[in-house]
């Protein structure tokens, strides 16, 4: 009997990945929900920060693009720079992309990866099967990453919850619930920029803590953007261009460049299509630092420095940490003891060779886990195109 090829994850880079391997001719077996993040995890009345350019999900066959979704749904079409996608347009994509690509595709949980005999791998499902696979891509997108800084620990408790006095901004789907109440919004980048103008339209009183003087900024919109120089998905500029088109050579730089890259190119930068809502309805402390948080009478409060080196301490309803998402193998817990163990990990992320490999034989990462390895450009859906063609390949030369 043949075994499959195991991958995990139903978003973009897990429906990329699986297309491209069935189109090798490869048994494939798909686990999770359809775009799970992006429908449960981003608020309601959000809208992309990338361009139609960069969100389509790449497939091996033609007819499968963002705006051929358009075409078939009957909807207006996401064409242009200027064009600006709903999630739940891109929601609907993603779910049509998988009708269509994966059909196969199984709405169950993976419980357990552990290394089995011949060099497979052992797979446990919440369903209850147990089978075996000859290799596992971990396609797992944000699940369990969402990063709460230590700072912000005091006020966490136990952990961030929608419903306590600190909170990740991907746990709220509806931002209706702060309609009347007062807000802290900490964070610079898109994330918490529109988390802090949705807030605000429905109702909050909305402060945003930004680290650093000018934290908060809006890029230039797509008619102001620098004719001279190539374009990319994410703008014109010779060093955007060379990330999203030839991301080849980058894990072969210094551990310490990759890392500093990855968190820093494409970073904290509001959409600009968002300055005008943003601008006059929200308030923004920029501040040296974030000391500490903590709780007083069920209310969480901040004790902030600026820039000045006075301290001071601020309060509100709940607070909302747009802090980002950081790559944490200790959170990927269907990952064997064993496999986490034997990995070659920089900084927490696997180190990954030629293929999107892993240090163990049969075991890929795609993805946000891919970013350390492979560059920014893994970290957004236009990733697909480089990472999916590359890692069936390897796979398929791998196990022919």
């Amino acid at each position: 009997m043949i075994q499959p090829v195991a991958v995990i994850g139903a978003g973009p880079f897990g429906l990329s990945t699986a297309a491209h391997l069935r189109a090798h001719g490869i048994a494939v077996r798909v686990f999770g929900e359809p775009m799970v993040s992006w429908r449960d995890s981003m608020p309601a009345g959000m809208l992309l920060k990338s361009t139609p350019a960069a969100s389509s999900i790449d497939a091996p066959q033609r007819g499968n693009t963002l705006r051929d979704y358009c075409d078939a749904a009957g909807v207006r079409r996401l064409v242009t720079d200027e064009d600006i996608i709903p999630v739940e347009t891109f929601v609907s994509y993603g779910e049509w992309f998988q009708q269509r690509l994966v059909p196969e595709l199984e709405r169950v949980r993976v419980v357990s990866v552990d290394r089995g005999g011949g060099g497979g791998f052992e797979l446990k499902l919440d369903s209850g099967e147990s089978f075996t696979a000859r290799a596992v891509v971990v396609a797992s997108g944000l699940f369990g990453l969402a990063h709460v800084p230590a700072e912000l620990a005091g006020a966490a408790g136990d952990g961030p919850t929608p419903g306590g006095p600190v909170s990740h901004s991907s746990q709220h789907h509806d931002l209706g619930r702060f309609a009347g109440k007062e807000l802290i919004v900490v964070g610079a980048g898109q994330s918490a920029l529109e988390t802090a103008v949705l807030a605000a339209e429905a109702g909050a009183r909305v402060r945003v803590v930004a680290r650093g003087r000018g934290a908060v900024a809006f890029g230039a919109p797509p008619w102001r953007q620098p004719r001279l120089r190539p374009e990319s998905p994410f703008g014109r500029a010779w060093s955007l261009w060379a990330l999203s088109y030839y991301p080849h050579p980058y894990r072969y730089l210094p551990a310490g460049v990759r890392h500093h890259l990855v968190r820093r190119v494409l970073g904290p930068l509001g959409a600009w299509w968002l300055r005008e809502r943003f601008e006059g309805h929200v308030e923004v402390r920029e501040v040296d630092r974030v000391v500490r948080g903590g709780v007083i009478d069920g209310g969480p409060r901040l004790v902030v420095r600026g820039h000045d080196g006075r301290t001071e301490e601020m309060a509100a309803d709940h607070v909302v940490a747009a802090t980002g998402y950081r790559v944490d193998l200790g959170a990927m817990g269907f990952l064997g003891h064993e496999l986490r163990t034997r990995l070659e990990v920089s900084r927490g992320t696997p180190v990954l060779g030629a293929g999107f490999r892993s240090s163990i034989p049969g075991l890929y990462f795609t993805g946000l886990p891919a970013a350390a390895s492979y560059g920014p450009v893994m970290r957004f859906v236009c990733g697909t195109e480089f990472a999916s063609p590359r890692l069936a390949r390897h796979l398929a030369g791998a196990h022919g």
